[in-house]
């Protein structure tokens, strides 16, 4: 198991649905960005979006199947959504950053090492993705 896979892991065993945090945190960041949900009344939208960031990341971090294209579309449908390009990206961020608060003590370096090359995978690919806008 890698350390990406066992950080979610070790996460939904501890808090169950970050959801709130994730999005806690997204939303303290970026406040911006909260009238985009202002329809998400209940929440399903924004565990629908991690639910689908989560797939994703362990697509891009393993065999990279369909995850890097899928960022880059999804990079360019968030932009005519009004989320900018270099934004978007940032909400990984803010699901390594709430999985490292969870962890707390728990989080190794494994995790932090491997957390931060796939980070930094994820933003080179937001250049790409605004090429094709």
């Amino acid at each position: 198991m890698s350390a990406i896979e066992q950080s979610l892991g070790l996460a939904a065993e501890r808090a169950g649905d970050i959801t709130v945090p994730v999005y806690d945190k997204w939303f303290a960041r970026y406040p911006y960005m909260l009238p985009r949900f202002v329809r998400d009344k209940t929440g399903a939208v924004r565990g629908e979006m991690l639910a689908r960031t989560i797939e994703v990341i362990l697509d891009f971090a393993g065999a990279n199947v369909y995850g890097e294209n899928f960022i880059r579309c999804e990079a360019v449908t968030h932009n005519g959504y009004g989320v900018p390009l270099d934004i978007f990206a940032k909400f990984f961020d803010c699901v390594a950053d709430t999985l490292k608060d969870i962890l707390a003590n728990d989080w190794s370096p494994d995790m932090e090492r491997d957390w931060n090359t796939l980070l930094a995978r994820l933003t080179a690919l937001t250049p790409q993705a605004a090429n094709a806008v």
